[in-house]
């Protein structure tokens, strides 16, 4: 069985909705980040780089959010959640996981953790809101990417969707978000209306009601 460590609304979610899509077993174990448990000596046995999420499987340990995801998706081909391997679409699924992980995760965690990287408090505000233009500058070229389709890549829903997805839930607090654009607002409501995404939502405590 796979177990998941996991923490709401963190970078768990995408491997999570990974994990409902299969409908395969699996547990799901809350590392507690309101007590700093993913630094403790037990977790990082685990994961020695101190964060969320984990993912065990028989004798393997994995983390990183998008390696869960695509490991996955690989043990369990037929649901079809990345392309097979000599699909020209295969390339593209690692190339958009890679520029969400890379490049839109990144400046999220700019956006939401300033103090990171600036010593000095006064220059806060700034960063954020040169990251809510980089970050809407990132969604407007997904919205041109997601124009023509249902599904980010391929004709069916894969993990790109569930990582775009988790990554969305995260930035609708900025001053631009998704939903404000026209093509992934509409992919978006598409997106939450999968039966994995409304149980994972529901065991996590995470309102969908923006996309209604």
């Amino acid at each position: 069985m796979y177990q998941l460590y996991y923490y709401p609304l963190n970078a768990s979610l995408a491997p999570h909705f990974v994990l409902a899509q299969l409908e395969v077993n699996y547990e799901l174990i809350l590392v507690d980040r309101k007590r700093q448990a993913q630094k403790n000596t037990e977790y990082l046995r685990l994961n020695p780089a101190g964060r969320i999420p984990t993912l065990t499987y028989a004798d393997s340990v994995l983390f990183e959010s998008s390696a869960i995801c695509w490991f996955l998706a690989e043990q369990h081909p037929q649901a079809k959640l990345v392309p097979p391997i000599g699909s020209p679409d295969r390339a593209k699924a690692l190339q958009w996981l890679t520029y969400l992980t890379n490049t839109l995760q990144t400046e999220l965690m700019i956006y939401f953790y300033p103090q990171k990287h600036a010593s000095d408090a006064a220059v806060y505000p700034d960063i954020i809101a040169n990251q809510e233009r980089r970050i809407h500058e990132i969604f407007v070229l997904l919205d041109k990417e997601i124009a023509d389709n249902d599904f980010f890549v391929g004709e069916t829903v894969g993990i790109c969707d569930f990582y775009l997805l988790m990554l969305a839930i995260w930035a609708d607090e900025i001053a631009k978000p998704p939903m404000s654009l026209p093509n992934l607002a509409r992919y978006l409501r598409q997106l939450v209306k999968q039966p994995a995404v409304v149980k994972v939502c529901e065991v996590e405590g995470i309102s969908l009601a923006l996309y209604e």
